[in-house]
């Protein structure tokens, strides 16, 4: 009976022991294993983050049945397993690293990047551009950027700077024209750059039967956030890539619903929700009411 209550005694002050920051720090642990789970569980790294928990396992169980051998092997691995990780891991590494610093808290670089009906507008001519150029065959490759720049793709283009319009982005994939083999670039609302090259998705799941502008706009959307229009040249299906994910069977008009619900949840997120808006809401609130108390004791 003493063991018993000498135990909850020991544990009820390692609890009392637990600080605010101790709550903090264990909750970002917990976030932060739910997001690395989370961005390895869809990937192909995901069957190699499962073999390395495995050999992990092996080793703890190794050492604790004395399997001498067995555990020199496995230690010897593990002894260069942060180098063969960092290897192994390259291109998510990097995915994560960039995805990271996409965050904004003003919600700066949202879909078109223009506010109110000029943004619409942009997004409404480049859908009815798309919706021609399904009908005729005619492969296109649209990017329109996000929050990740895309400097490094528009180096490779040729600059523009062109107000957005259906008869200019017709003109440009027309297959006589001299930059319809490469990938239109959006930014801030405009035609920023035209006949630029994307990289090629790496992720060996996609469909073998998709062609190199479909594993282009796949590629650009793994790398970064933004929304990707392809237009197909042999069926004329409009699809769209986000998130290194392909969504097909789109037309004109439900490609302009889809783009549209975007640029108003990217228009949320920067505008009343955004987190910096919600602060600066919530300091006016605080003030209001500290006003509102030195007013009532001055009453009194």
């Amino acid at each position: 009976m003493n063991s018993i209550t000498e135990l909850f005694s020991f544990l009820w002050s390692q609890v009392l022991s637990i600080s605010v920051m101790d709550v903090v720090d264990i909750l970002l642990v917990a976030v932060l294993l739910y997001y690395v789970i989370a961005f390895f569980r869809d990937r192909r790294a995901g069957k190699l983050a499962a073999g390395v928990v495995f050999l992990v396992l092996a080793l703890i169980l190794s050492n604790l049945l004395q399997m001498r051998v067995i555990s020199f092997i496995l230690e010897s691995i593990v002894s260069v397993g942060v180098l063969a990780l960092i290897i192994i891991f390259q291109p998510e590494i990097r995915s994560m690293l960039e995805k990271m610093g996409r965050g904004s808290l003003s919600g700066l670089g949202k879909l078109g990047a223009k506010s109110g009906a000029a943004g619409e507008s942009a997004l409404r001519e480049v859908c009815v551009a798309v919706g021609e150029l399904s009908a005729t065959k005619t492969g296109a490759l649209i990017v329109l950027e996000r929050k990740t720049s895309l400097g490094d793709e528009i180096r490779t283009g040729t600059v523009l700077n062109a107000d957005v319009t259906a008869p200019l982005i017709r003109n440009i994939f027309f297959n006589k024209a001299p930059l319809h083999d490469g990938a239109m670039i959006l930014r801030d609302g405009r035609v920023y750059a035209c006949g630029c090259f994307l990289p090629l998705s790496t992720n060996a799941d996609v469909d073998r039967r998709l062609g190199t502008r479909h594993r282009a706009a796949l590629g650009v959307s793994e790398i970064s956030d933004s929304v990707v229009i392809v237009v197909s040249e042999e069926t004329g299906v409009i699809s769209i890539a986000r998130d290194g994910k392909l969504s097909r069977g789109f037309d004109q008009y439900t490609l302009e619903n889809e783009l549209l619900a975007i640029y108003r949840r990217d228009e949320a997120d920067g505008g009343e929700n955004g987190v910096l808006s919600r602060v600066k809401l919530w300091l006016k609130k605080v003030k209001t009411a500290d006003t509102e108390n030195n007013g009532k004791e001055e009453e009194k």
